[in-house]
């Protein structure tokens, strides 16, 4: 098989990742049914003009801003109009940038950092503050802290130790970098060359007592106006793809949720292209009512035999959950013959449970149906990954 690095491919486009694009999204769709506990949206990327290219496996990444909300809040707390010019250090800029604009699309309100806290505590003039300031950061409330941070964002701790006064210049200089979301792209360039298609779950929930957003995912579905707000964005390349002589290759494809991105594109491509090779999805999430995300595709690509095996996994329909690592052991017998008539296995989605639960039975199953040691599964499966046949796309 050809793994031809895909690297150049956008050389001939003056847009990356340090000079994006101004795309607009020209569809926003919710994929889920009513009722459903989750908000998953279709989103298509207008790249026309870009000269981006893209193949299937990518990435596309996608600046977003912060809500002016939450900017109001901090700029509040600090007593700050907006307009104070500020040179945050990480970001190593030419000429200073207004507060507002630094805090707006420039830097992270979340994910505060112990530096912020030792900060504070040597500007803390409440003996309280100061006191609960200086537990936190003691050598050994270290493993206390990560999830106590954790739960709170700057202003949260800004508000909880409000005699500590920052200026703008000091709390920009504690902030992270506000970083660019990486999507899998959900679409073939065969079908789609110019509007990108993303799959994304909107991040919405509570802790420590405040409503919370995904910042990316939330500026998509909330506040990009459809074919009018640009919205920044370029292709990043992967290790995670197609070899170039696939066409005749089985391949093996487990993407619940939203996991299912690059499994829709890659059967696209494989669709368009023809060949031998069959594909085998698995995909899972909660109710089959609510959450098959785009149910009415799959069951053509089966009824056309683009798909040859569609299994499915839906973890809230009856009193046992089912996941998709389950019904891969339920087909290990198959699943072990396509292994060993050279399929190639895939995975995206969930790096914290799921990819290691289905890790974990593609182990089981090497082992059971090929009558190996677990010491020789082991052995069995780096070898897999060494010769690119077990690939993974995992956040």
């Amino acid at each position: 098989m050809n793994w031809a690095c895909m690297s150049a491919q956008n050389d001939a486009s003056p847009y990356s990742k340090t000079h994006p694009f101004l795309a607009r999204i020209s569809e926003n769709r919710l994929l889920n049914q009513e009722g459903s506990a989750k908000e998953t949206r279709h989103f298509v990327v207008d790249i026309v003009g870009s000269g981006l290219t893209y193949t299937v496996g990518d990435s596309l990444g996608v600046f977003a801003t912060n809500r002016i909300e939450e900017v109001e809040e901090l700029l509040e707390v600090l007593g700050a109009t907006g307009d104070e010019l500020v040179s945050p250090k990480m970001l190593k800029l030419e000429q200073p940038i207004t507060l507002r604009e630094a805090l707006t699309s420039r830097l992270a309100l979340a994910g505060p950092t112990p530096l912020l806290l030792k900060t504070l505590v040597t500007k803390a003039t409440d003996p309280a503050e100061k006191i609960k300031l200086e537990e936190l950061v003691a050598p050994d409330n270290a493993e206390a802290l990560k999830p106590w941070l954790e739960q709170r964002h700057y202003i949260d701790i800004l508000n909880e130790f409000s005699s500590a006064k920052l200026t703008p210049a000091e709390l920009v200089d504690l902030q992270r970098k506000l970083m660019p979301r990486l999507y899998s792209i959900a679409s073939s360039p065969r079908v789609s060359p110019q509007g990108v298609h993303l799959t994304v779950a909107v991040v919405r929930y509570e802790t420590n007592d405040r409503h919370r957003v995904g910042v990316c995912s939330t500026f998509m579905a909330d506040r990009v106006q459809v074919n009018e707000t640009p919205v920044p964005v370029f292709v990043s390349n992967s290790h995670f793809g197609l070899p170039e002589d696939h066409a005749g290759t089985d391949i093996i494809m487990v993407g619940p949720g939203t996991g299912i991105a690059p499994f829709r594109a890659f059967v696209q491509e494989r669709a368009g292209q023809g060949g031998t090779g069959r594909n085998w999805i698995f995909f899972g999430d909660q109710h089959e009512a609510t959450d098959f995300l785009y149910a009415d595709e799959w069951k053509d690509y089966v009824a056309s035999g683009d798909v040859h095996k569609l299994d499915l996994a839906w973890s809230r329909d009856q009193a046992e959950k089912v996941y998709v690592q389950d019904k891969m052991r339920v087909s290990g017998a198959e699943l072990w013959a396509w292994l060993q008539t050279g399929a190639i296995f895939y995975v995206c989605g969930d790096a914290k449970r799921m990819a290691k639960d289905v890790d974990q039975a593609l182990h089981d199953i090497v082992a059971e149906h090929g009558d190996m040691s677990m010491d020789d599964a082991v052995a069995y499966v780096k070898q897999l990954k060494k010769d690119k046949r077990y690939q993974r796309d995992v956040y």
